[in-house]
């Protein structure tokens, strides 16, 4: 089963991206979820298939979550968001320079 899909960015958090099918473009996608993910910015239209490998995605769970609620949100990395919130005071003290 392939599925053409339209990847969208986040215009509130960095590294945070909304799949959706290109022919449904954003219309399944809860308003709360679109007030919450803030503008989105078409980044690139992408073919998905079973065989296709995603670098930070289970395809399986992306190709399911796309046919079960018409979208697919990928959130941040987690140890992104845990260093983007530490003090700077403890980022410089574990600078080896």
């Amino acid at each position: 089963m392939k599925r053409i899909c339209s990847i969208y960015r986040s215009s509130k958090r960095n590294e945070m991206y909304l799949y959706v099918l290109k022919s449904d473009a954003l219309e399944r996608v809860p308003d709360p979820l679109m007030a919450a993910f803030g503008k989105p910015i078409h980044a690139f239209d992408l073919v998905l298939s079973p065989e296709r490998k995603l670098s930070r995605e289970d395809i399986e769970v992306v190709l399911e979550n796309l046919d079960k609620q018409g979208y697919h949100l990928q959130m941040p990395p987690a140890e992104d968001e845990y260093i983007e919130h530490l003090p700077e005071e403890l980022l410089r003290r574990n600078d080896p320079m």
